[in-house]
């Protein structure tokens, strides 16, 4: 007689079944730039806060610069042996399994599950994205179904829970007019305001060389600021 062994649950499921563990939530997503390879880092960085549980999303793009071609980019796989980190998703996730009516949703329950996101690095073409609605892949469908009002999944210290984005790309890019244009609705049409009611909150990029050689702003604040920054939101002492 043969033993048939367990189906593993769904991405989406293992998600779901978390959040209620009375840990505090950190959802980290990068996108397509060279500063990705920052996160390891930066989830390092939390290692001393085992009430911390980190979720990690990455875009296709962003996965390129994680495959183990040099000892400051690991690989994809090696970041869930990080501390804290339990679960590293990228969209190939989202539908791991068929969907059947009731079943959890990925995107969904991680929005649900998150207390924060931190998106960093946010490249040219994902900021493009996010300001303009659309949700093609496993982190702009996270961020198109955030809760913006505070309504349905409830608030974290009294405030909406928030989106922290970190830009980071080529000066050219930085400056371009359209730039400019989509920063001005993360800060100025869904930004935190004087009253704290809004739920984007942008980490502007500093002035250094590039990796592409370019001198100017455009590069990923630093990543030991963006820490201070996470702590400082999730009551992190």
């Amino acid at each position: 007689m043969t033993t048939r062994e367990a189906t593993p649950p769904s991405p989406a499921t293992a998600v779901a079944s978390s959040l209620h563990d009375g840990k505090v939530h950190l959802l980290l997503a990068a996108s397509g730039s060279v500063a990705t390879i920052k996160l390891p880092l930066i989830i390092a960085a939390f290692s001393k806060y085992p009430n911390l549980s980190i979720r990690v999303v990455l875009t296709n793009a962003a996965t390129r610069f994680l495959t183990g071609q040099t000892p400051e980019q690991p690989t994809v796989a090696s970041l869930s042996s990080l501390p804290n980190v339990d679960g590293v998703y990228v969209d190939g996730d989202e539908w791991s399994q068929p969907w059947t009516r009731g079943a959890a949703i990925l995107h969904i329950e991680l929005r649900r599950w998150a207390h924060l996101m931190v998106i960093c690095p946010m490249s040219a073409n994902l900021l493009a994205k996010v300001t303009n609605g659309l949700s093609d892949d496993l982190l702009t469908n996270t961020v198109r179904a955030w809760d913006t009002t505070g309504l349905i999944d409830g608030r974290v210290n009294g405030q909406k829970k928030r989106i922290l984005a970190a830009p980071a790309m080529n000066t050219a890019m930085w400056e371009h007019p359209i730039t400019k244009r989509q920063i001005r609705v993360l800060e100025e049409d869904w930004g935190v305001q004087g009253d704290g009611d809004g739920w984007f909150e942008v980490l502007r990029p500093q002035e250094k060389i590039l990796a592409c050689g370019d001198t100017g702003n455009g590069a990923m604040m630093e990543w030991q600021k963006i820490v201070e920054v996470i702590k400082a939101r999730l009551g992190l002492s």
